[in-house]
């Protein structure tokens, strides 16, 4: 073929073989986040049974294998040669999320050309809503016209996997300086944009320059801003806890339809029904030049609790709950896990922390990228670790803003852990390097650094990965596990919303009755830029609820060392449980508090909820021992009797309201 590659002539089976070792970053799980994609993508290849192998059953050795492969492929001189740009003519700059388009990109052979034999690939984001590009159909999405510089150029044009187009040369070599012009979404229906938005969203080229079914990613290959949609709902944010006199900040938010931020909003935003206990201003004013974000200040002059209301236009939105009080602990709220496009998620992660703090309205927040999960590996790309290091020691303000460096420890044989740092810097140590390819190895590894870290299991039950529980936590880096998240409640099988393909025994109650005593986290891993936020429709999403001295990085690692701190799936949930005077999260010795080797207290719990609630749950050992039913009521306090608990046993509760949202307390232990 030569000119417009539209039609395929011929199978490019080194090049659809390859895809599934470039391409296996893209199909992750871990980077879908509202759905469970496969694994890996076989591509055409043939799939045989891998022989059996030392390691827990839960092990993805197929993802494995093909992380290997592709670690072990040499790239030729040629490989990642030329260079790639995106054309806008007569067009704006950037594009509309979740609204079709066109998008012209050239390729431009470099010095050492791309032999016959050799393709240059196009991988537009897998991830959310982006076009496939293809080349059979003109009226479908993703239509892509390829067009040589030189008609003489023959090509071959496929669609070889979920958003990956290749283009073999199958007559003379490209040589220096000849041009592919792509022009992806060509036909009336354009291609389809990603739904979410965000600066700098990449067209991934790559090149196997010298046809050996080797490739290798065009390192500044071209990005196009993608804007929000028009204004849908707003965001009004307060904190939980807030005592009497002091004065506390409101977070306003527009969002569109995808939940993106920067939208463009202008006019009043007028608080209503303001009750007596507190004081607001009369009315919030945004510009264009908020981009749609404001925060404000309001007095908190007596006890009570609070849902304040605020109208824009006809419509009325209701704040979580406000709690003046004088007693008990601070609630910091933090979303301690999440993605940016420095690995498999969406947005810079700038723009990742501006969601935390100017959107979301978080306390807490870390940006944890994959290990090597991603078109650009961190581990071996300083420059971008060195970037997420500068903004998040950028973003930190004691007393207003914490930010944790951080990222994803990405096994896909031991299962998931992300690394957080209490300091402005520390290493990678990737799952792929020899010497920390085992939880126990990273856990030694860290212990070498002397610096301050934890590390946190996450969706451990069931997909993308499991944990392998039989490897005990360490107890010097891992006192919380993070429970639920947008995957799912690793909780239990009877949690609400548990994660996908759970396995039985693979619980984190069934790793409490192995003897771990873990507190209860819940975070986002949230891959659309969006830290913090929660759907509700299922209810997905994690919180982590913080029960800190002060809201710096020193007071957030005590509270999770001790196991101070509680989950939510979502919804912003003031939670207070004790085990007679012991709080959650505390060991309870029975010698010293019980009677005849057995300890009976009464357990009191605290909830007020955004929303009405359906039960609350009471836990002990491994089993739901009892269950409140309630019919509707924002806030309760209950308590049960616990009679003869003994040592190695736990008790933890957990609070359901009717539309889903979830809280959990961190479990209280019995020990000698």
């Amino acid at each position: 073929m030569a000119g417009v590659g539209r039609y395929p002539a011929a199978r490019m089976p080194a090049a659809r073989a390859l895809a599934a070792v470039l391409g296996i970053a893209w199909l992750c799980a871990c980077g879908r986040g509202d759905e469970t994609p496969p694994t890996t993508s076989a591509a055409g290849a043939e799939a045989t049974a891998p022989a059996p192998r030392e390691g827990p059953p839960t092990a993805k050795w197929e993802t494995v294998d093909a992380m290997r492969e592709s670690m072990a492929a040499h790239n030729g001189p040629a490989d990642g040669g030329g260079r790639a740009w995106l054309v806008r003519d007569g067009q704006p700059p950037y594009a509309v999320s979740a609204t079709p388009d066109r998008f012209t990109l050239v390729y431009e052979a470099g010095p050492l050309g791309v032999a016959k034999g050799g393709t240059v690939f196009l991988q537009v984001s897998p991830f959310w809503d982006w076009s496939t590009p293809q080349v059979l159909e003109p009226d479908r999405r993703g239509y892509t016209e390829v067009r040589a510089s030189d008609p003489a150029i023959e090509f071959d044009a496929q669609t070889l996997d979920q958003q990956l187009l290749g283009v073999e040369i199958t007559g003379r070599p490209l040589a220096q300086g000849d041009r592919l012009t792509f022009v992806y979404g060509a036909g009336l229906a354009g291609a389809m944009t990603d739904r979410y938005a965000e600066r700098n969203s990449p067209f991934w080229f790559a090149v196997d320059g010298d046809g050996d079914g080797t490739r290798k990613v065009l390192e500044d290959s071209p990005t196009i801003d993608v804007r929000p949609g028009p204004p849908a709902g707003l965001l009004f944010t307060v904190p939980t806890i807030v005592r009497p006199g002091e004065r506390f900040r409101i977070t306003l938010a527009f969002i569109d339809a995808w939940r993106n931020a920067g939208v463009d909003a202008e006019g009043e935003v007028a608080f209503v029904d303001v009750p007596k206990g507190v004081e607001l201003p009369k009315s919030v004013q945004f510009t264009k030049e908020n981009a749609g974000k404001r925060q404000v200040e309001g007095v908190a002059r007596e006890a009570g609790v609070y849902r304040l209301r605020a109208k824009v236009g006809a419509d009325v939105v209701t704040s979580n709950p406000l709690v003046v009080t004088a007693e008990g602990p601070r609630v910091y709220w933090g979303d301690l896990h999440g993605h940016s496009n420095f690995s498999d998620g969406t947005g810079m992660p700038e723009d990742y922390f501006i969601y935390a703090r100017d959107v979301s309205g978080l306390d807490v927040s870390a940006l944890t990228d994959h290990d090597h999960w991603g078109m650009l590996p961190l581990y071996s790309h300083p420059e971008m670790w060195q970037e997420i290091q500068r903004q998040t020691k950028a973003f930190h303000e004691p007393g207003r803003f914490v930010t944790l460096l951080g990222y994803e420890w990405t096994s896909w044989i031991y299962g998931h852990r992300h690394v957080l740092f209490f300091g402005d810097t520390g290493p990678v140590h990737a799952w792929t390097d020899p010497a920390t390819t085992t939880p126990t190895q990273l856990w030694d590894a860290l212990a070498a650094d002397g610096l301050t870290a934890l590390t946190f299991a996450h969706h451990s039950a069931g997909d993308p990965i499991p944990v392998d529980w039989s490897i005990p936590p360490d107890p010097r880096f891992e006192p919380v596990t993070e429970i639920v998240s947008i995957h799912g409640a690793s909780e239990a099988a009877d949690a609400p919303n548990p994660v996908a393909h759970a396995l039985p025994g693979n619980f984190v109650r069934d790793a409490l009755d192995r003897g771990y005593k873990l507190g209860f986290i819940g975070s986002g891993d949230r891959h659309d830029g969006h830290p913090g936020a929660w759907q509700v429709e299922p209810p997905m999403g994690g919180l982590a609820g913080i029960l800190a001295d002060d809201l710096t990085r020193e007071g957030v690692l005590a509270a999770l060392r001790a196991r101070r701190v509680y989950a939510t799936n979502g919804p912003r949930m003031l939670l207070r449980a004790a085990l007679g005077p012991h709080r959650m999260g505390e060991s309870v010795s029975v010698a010293q508090d019980g009677k005849d080797g057995k300890l009976s207290e009464r357990l009191f719990v605290h909830v007020i909820a955004e929303t009405p609630l359906e039960r609350v749950d009471f836990v002990r050992s491994g089993k739901l021992e009892d269950s409140a039913a309630l019919s509707g009521e924002l806030e309760v306090m209950l308590d049960r009797e616990v009679k003869e608990l003994e040592p190695g046993e736990y008790v933890y509760v957990r609070a359901v309201q009717k539309d889903g949202g979830a809280v959990w307390s961190s479990p209280i232990f019995a020990v000698e």
